[in-house]
């Protein structure tokens, strides 16, 4: 009996990893936003919004997002590639907006209105929720079909936990880091100082990286879920060209290959990014001049 339960955690456990290691992107990503969520509050606060955050992140895994994707598997499967491309359109357009501030242009938002706390926390719960929903859904695509309900549910569950706990455990270290910082500024040993000095003088640039990395990561991410469920659905045409690209150069080694995939798949998420950011730009346009007139 005892066996029988190690062989089928082991299959859990196995199945969980498997699949978490092409959650990477989504997982970089969510961990690139969300500090934005913490910055300017009170250094004693920091900790307990990114917990309540983590807390949020659990909910819309365990409560939302996994039972209604074991649902969807069991009575609609062809819902999910479609689900899949309209998160990576997503993934895409937040990503495109994000290179477009790199070089001047400024989407106005309603960030100014998250002020409070809870708000703040409501904002970060929320972006959470379609991150997550990637990261599940990946997970969810990537397990074998003969696992079994139990055995998926808790591959699922292990995944769920596990991505919560690097992500949020990863941006609580980065929030403090730099109070870890000021702390060795206040040593007496002068190297210690210095050390601390360096690691408050590095942290805008190390969030900047940090930045830039999760839009990469987005953009990659999200322009190959678009291209790959694509091909789930009705078009074919992307993704048959991106192996002819792969074919074309696979005797360069598979690091190569990979390096061009992802390079392929960002600039395809770039430009679907762009696409939606022209769309979603002209209709508030449309829209404007109809509120004002109406005021």
């Amino acid at each position: 009996m005892s066996v029988g339960l190690l062989a089928v955690v082991d299959d859990i456990l196995s199945a969980a990893l498997k699949a978490s290691a092409k959650t990477a992107g989504v997982v970089i990503d969510d961990a690139a936003v969300t500090p934005q969520y913490v910055q300017g509050l009170e250094p004693a606060r920091e900790l307990p919004v990114v917990g309540r955050i983590a807390l949020g992140s659990l909910f819309n895994k365990f409560v939302i997002i996994i039972p209604l994707a074991l649902l969807l598997t069991a009575f609609a499967p062809w819902v999910l590639p479609w689900l899949l491309v309209l998160g990576g359109t997503y993934l895409c357009f937040e990503g495109a907006e994000k290179v477009m501030e790199w070089f001047g242009f400024h989407h106005e938002s309603g960030a100014a209105e998250t002020t409070t706390e809870p708000k703040l926390v409501f904002g970060a719960i929320r972006t959470d929720l379609i991150l997550s929903t990637e990261i599940m859904l990946i997970a969810l695509a990537s397990l074998d079909t003969g696992l079994g309900f139990w055995a998926t549910l808790g591959a699922l569950a292990v995944i769920a936990l596990a991505m919560t706990g690097v992500v949020y455990g990863a941006v609580a270290l980065l929030v403090k880091v730099d109070d870890v910082g000021l702390q060795m500024m206040k040593n007496p040993v002068r190297r210690t100082r210095r050390l601390g000095a360096r690691i408050v003088a590095a942290m805008p640039a190390v969030f900047r990286v940090i930045s830039i990395v999760g839009t990469v990561a987005m953009l990659w991410v999200g322009g190959h879920l678009v291209i790959a469920n694509l091909a789930e659905t009705f078009w074919h045409g992307p993704l048959d060209l991106l192996h002819v690209v792969e074919h074309a150069i696979e005797a360069a080694g598979p690091v190569v290959t990979w390096i061009v995939d992802t390079a392929l798949s960002a600039v395809a998420g770039l430009a679907l990014g762009l696409v939606v950011v022209a769309v979603v730009t002209g209709i508030g346009r449309l829209r404007g001049p109809r509120h004002q007139t109406a005021h």
